[in-house]
């Protein structure tokens, strides 16, 4: 889900409090925080020596002893304004951060109205190699090429 789309659900419910659902169906405790509205720009070499990047708005969540807090979604509309010029156009897929016993990265997948509040439903996401063709024994061409790290797809060195 893009900036636009994010933001259209909240202000479409703004007296509506937020959840957000975990992939396994679990939520982020209802007490959350958003402490961060940012843009994320990396730029990467793939190990085939392709230059790629990507970018996303990512919100960090946070929880604190507060457990009477409750962010309603209209508020977090108010948060994405202040944002400004921090996000450079409103297409950038959004992912939220949850820190449990790891910091972890999730794309907003859907959301619905659930039990009086306006539920996001959150993604995964994958680690791949970008380069399978030259790094995967039997997927190359007829004449493999060398990738970024000088070894020929059949050595399995990357």
């Amino acid at each position: 889900m893009n900036i636009s789309e994010f933001l259209d659900h909240l202000n479409a419910h703004a007296d509506k409090p937020l959840l957000f659902v975990l992939p396994d169906g679990g939520c982020i405790p209802a007490h959350f925080h958003i402490t961060e509205v940012g843009h994320v720009k990396r730029n990467f070499i793939d190990c085939g020596g392709t230059r790629r990047s990507t970018e996303s708005c990512l919100l960090q969540t946070w929880t604190a002893e507060d457990t009477e807090h409750r962010l309603p979604a209209g508020k977090l509309a108010m948060i994405f304004d202040k944002a400004g010029d921090v996000l450079p156009n409103h297409d950038l897929p959004v992912e939220v951060e949850y820190e449990d016993f790891s910091v972890s990265q999730f794309p907003v997948s859907g959301t619905e109205v659930m039990d009086g509040a306006l539920a996001f439903h959150l993604g995964l996401k994958h680690t791949d190699c970008l380069a399978k063709e030259l790094c995967l024994p039997g997927v190359c061409s007829p004449a493999p090429k060398v990738n970024l790290l000088g070894c020929s797809p059949s050595t399995g060195c990357c």
